[in-house]
């Protein structure tokens, strides 16, 4: 059970997590997680090129670790990146010990002050410890690429019927997702381009505010 639009509900109860962004023009932030993944990272890359859209990576880090060069491609192609843990632990089920040392590791091979919990799923005793160094970014939209009842239609449909200026979307660059997001991603684009959006990534300061 998730939710493709975050409740407007929530984001006021967690005010130290980033959920969207408080834009004046008709601009999305698009993100990947869980890459860099081969073949997949790299097509990604090349459809947001044909569209001139930037994005924002959130890289795990033992990937990271095994496929380095990606770090280039990401910064030459003008997309950020951030921390999504080294080994994409549960929040909610670790002790925060050992979520924040997971952290700290990825911060190793990922130069970053973004940071997203894996599963979104992240304890208050872990966000206070990680607030004042991270901008932890969650999400307005979550496309349901991961989800193997989506399929590449629906995943559209998730994402240009809910998206508004400032939306963090989550999609990811894995192999699980592979087939739904590079079916799905095109389309995308191309609708919401003729729409009037602009893809931007999210800066690497997060000094901005928030919708929430």
């Amino acid at each position: 059970m998730y939710f493709v639009k975050t409740p407007d509900i929530v984001k006021p109860l967690y005010p130290s997590l980033v959920w969207d962004v408080n834009v004046g023009e008709k601009i999305v932030y698009l993100t990947f997680d869980d890459g860099p993944t081969p073949e997949i990272t790299d097509k990604i890359l090349a459809i947001l090129s044909r569209f001139d859209a930037k994005a924002t990576f959130f890289l795990i880090g033992e990937n990271v670790q095994e496929h380095p060069t990606y770090l280039d491609l990401y910064k030459a192609a003008g997309h950020t990146i951030g921390n999504h843990s080294y080994k994409h632990y549960n929040g909610w089920s670790t002790s925060t010990e050992i979520y924040l040392s997971d952290i700290e590791k990825a911060s190793e091979l990922i130069d970053s002050n973004l940071f997203r919990p894996p599963y979104g799923k992240i304890k208050r005793a872990q966000v206070r410890k990680l607030k004042d160094k991270y901008s932890i970014v969650m999400w307005d939209i979550l496309s349901g690429d991961f989800d193997p009842n989506v399929d590449p239609a629906i995943c559209f449909q998730n994402v240009v019927d809910n998206v508004t200026s400032g939306s963090i979307i989550v999609f990811h660059d894995s192999i699980k997702s592979s087939k739904t997001v590079l079916g799905s991603l095109p389309r995308i684009l191309k609708a919401l381009s003729s729409e009037g959006y602009r893809f931007e990534a999210l800066p690497r300061e997060f000094n901005f505010p928030t919708n929430s």
